[in-house]
Formats: structure tokens, sequence, C-alpha cells
């Protein structure tokens, strides 16, 4: 599994402003930023991105790590 695919998968599955995956072929990073994750706990906000890649988590991405961001707190990391 390429990040390229990874991020794919997320922008298709759910709607996102903002999608950065690295990564080596098995473990990944992914940045990802979105309406849907507003008034989300952490853990809810990851089972949305779960969703989105569906089975490739189970099959082949074997680590992911993840940083979700609303849009308005996104918009407050870069000032």
């Amino acid at each position: 599994m390429e990040p390229d695919k990874i991020k794919e998968l997320i922008e298709n599955g759910m709607s996102a402003e903002h999608v950065k995956v690295d990564g080596d072929g098995s473990h990944f990073e992914a940045i990802i930023v979105s309406n849907e994750f507003e008034g989300k706990s952490l853990i809810q906000r990851h089972q949305v991105v779960y969703k989105a890649l569906g089975d490739a988590m189970k099959d082949d991405i074997h680590a992911l790590s993840m940083k979700t961001y609303t849009p308005e707190q996104w918009q407050g990391m870069s000032n």
C-alpha cells in the first residue's frame, strides 16, 4: 500500500479539506482536516477515518498514526 492510495481512500470515503499521508509501505502517518470531526472525540474521529479506509485498514495497513483536526483547529495551527 502506498501513501497516495491511503490518501485517495480517505478523500473518497469522507469529506476532508486537507489530507496528507506519509509512510514506508506498512507504517503510515496521516494529517486529516475535516468538518466531520466537529464535536467528536479523538476516538470518534479515528473511527470516521477507519470507516473511510474500510477493509484496507484490516488487510493492507499495518500501522496508521493520525492527527485529526477540524478546519478551525487546523487554521489555529498555522497562526
